[in-house]
């Protein structure tokens, strides 16, 4: 992940210049935060029409099957990794291993990748409906029975040790074979190979939580197009003071995705805080307050796109002027850098091999240590706004997380560096304030590097 991205990702049309590459630092500048960046227009960014995703989308396939899957399969020591799903009822693991478009797994869909003793991957579908490149079909038709049979005699002749299904208890991701699925392959096998049936929910999340380069180069287009959106939503472009309400805020951020044909996986939600609105040290969230916008208000949204098969989850800050100033306070401007110092603390935490929970901790001492109330809820992102991987801390739990949180941090992961703080505003009669902030970013090993810069300077409606 640390080498050049290469002329190969340029020419798969993925624009590389959001990728800002510069190491987050390890004691946090409160006066100069790194990796700042302002967006002012998702205008600024090219996005490709449907059909012109489809080449880069499956380059990207191509690549981690025939580089990464073999390596991580390895990893995991198993032979063999079997998919089975069917139409409406997809393994969450699906569609990041096949080629578009792909809108569903017809009838029952049955993907085979079996590790030859030189380290090479077959990959093979056993499916009524042919996929073709990068798959070799081993056996294609209509009845369903045959299907099962023709399954269990490749398995057979093939003779793995280890076949990976994909059943967990902890992980929704990695438990996509369902209970009738998983008993007609128990029906189909012999049953001296029962025994070699293994959970493959390893693998599963290093497919998912890891990122190659193309998909970092990608994956940082999709940030500055989130990122950029939100600048013209928190602009005096939308936002009439003391007309426009939040909800007109949140729905035109929608529609805006909608018109640039950016799926969004969640609702975009927008937020104030004003003076007089409750704000405790024991309230997990004091942003909560909707209606029509007036001048002093403190904005936040919350957004998240999906766009070259990269999810997005992204929280930023905005003030309104009120008609006497030209600036925001000073208080806030303050606050903000304490957001931005808890950001570093957290990323000054990122070591190959910690857990999350072992992270959490770790960032929650140096918070404290450095006076900052604050709350980390970090987690992976990727093929899903929220991805499998190491756990950081919950909203609701600022602990321990079990399973999730033991899970050890990776390089070449990608992750929604997501929390708050509080300050009091001297402004606001030391009123608390909450800053909320979500930003995407990805560590390569040694440094938590931001997809597209992140927020260091507060959105302002004049």
């Amino acid at each position: 992940m640390t080498k050049p991205i290469t002329a190969q990702l340029l020419a798969l049309g993925i624009a590389t210049a959001s990728l800002i590459a510069i190491p987050s630092a390890i004691a946090a500048d409160r006066d100069n935060p790194s990796q700042g960046r302002v967006i002012t227009s998702a205008d600024e960014f090219a996005v490709l029409s449907h059909r012109d995703r489809i080449a880069p989308e499956n380059a990207m396939l191509n690549e981690r099957l025939a580089n990464l899957l073999p390596q991580l399969m390895a990893e995991a020591e198993l032979d063999m990794w079997l998919i089975i799903n069917r139409e409406y009822a997809e393994d969450p693991v699906f569609f990041s291993l096949v080629p578009q478009p792909t809108f569903a797994a017809r009838r029952t869909t049955m993907l085979v990748f079996n590790r030859l003793a030189n380290g090479e991957l077959e990959k093979l579908s056993v499916n009524t409906y042919p996929y073709g490149a990068p798959y070799e079909t081993a056996w294609s038709g209509g009845d369903l029975t045959e299907q099962w049979q023709a399954l269990a005699t490749l398995i057979a002749d093939r003779d793995p040790s280890r076949i990976g299904i994909n059943v967990s208890t902890h992980w929704p991701e990695a438990d996509g074979l369902t209970k009738g699925l998983h008993q007609q392959l128990l029906d189909a096998l012999p049953a001296a190979l029962h025994t070699r049936l293994v959970s493959a929910e390893d693998l599963a999340i290093r497919w998912l939580e890891t990122r190659t380069d193309a998909e970092i180069s990608a994956f940082a287009h999709a940030v500055s197009l989130a990122r950029g959106v939100i600048a013209e939503a928190f602009s005096s472009r939308v936002i009439t003071p003391g007309a426009t309400t939040t909800d007109d805020v949140a729905w035109y951020i929608r529609q805006r995705f909608e018109d640039l044909g950016l799926p969004a996986w969640f609702m975009p939600y927008v937020t104030f805080q004003r003076p007089g609105t409750e704000c405790t040290d024991a309230m997990p969230f004091c942003s909560t307050t909707t209606g029509v916008i007036e001048r002093g208000d403190v904005l936040h949204t919350d957004v998240g796109i999906c766009y070259l098969k990269m999810c997005t989850d992204t929280q930023e800050m905005a003030y309104v002027l009120k008609v006497d100033e030209s600036e925001v306070p000073q208080g806030l401007r303050d606050a903000l850098r304490t957001g931005n110092q808890w950001q570093d603390l957290l990323s000054a935490e990122f070591v190959t091999g910690r857990s999350g929970n072992e992270i959490l901790a770790a960032t929650i001492a140096a918070n404290e240590n450095a006076g900052i109330v604050s709350s980390t809820y970090t987690h992976p992102i990727g093929f899903f706004g929220h991805a499998p991987g190491p756990t950081i801390g919950m909203w609701d739990n600022q602990g321990p997380t079990p399973v999730n949180g033991d899970w050890p941090l990776y390089p070449n992961t990608a992750y929604a560096i997501e929390g708050n703080i509080k300050q009091a505003l001297p402004e606001w009669d030391n009123q608390l304030i909450q800053i909320m902030l979500e930003q995407s970013a990805y560590f390569d090993g040694e440094r938590v590097i931001y997809l597209a810069g992140r927020q260091t300077q507060w959105h302002v409606i004049r």
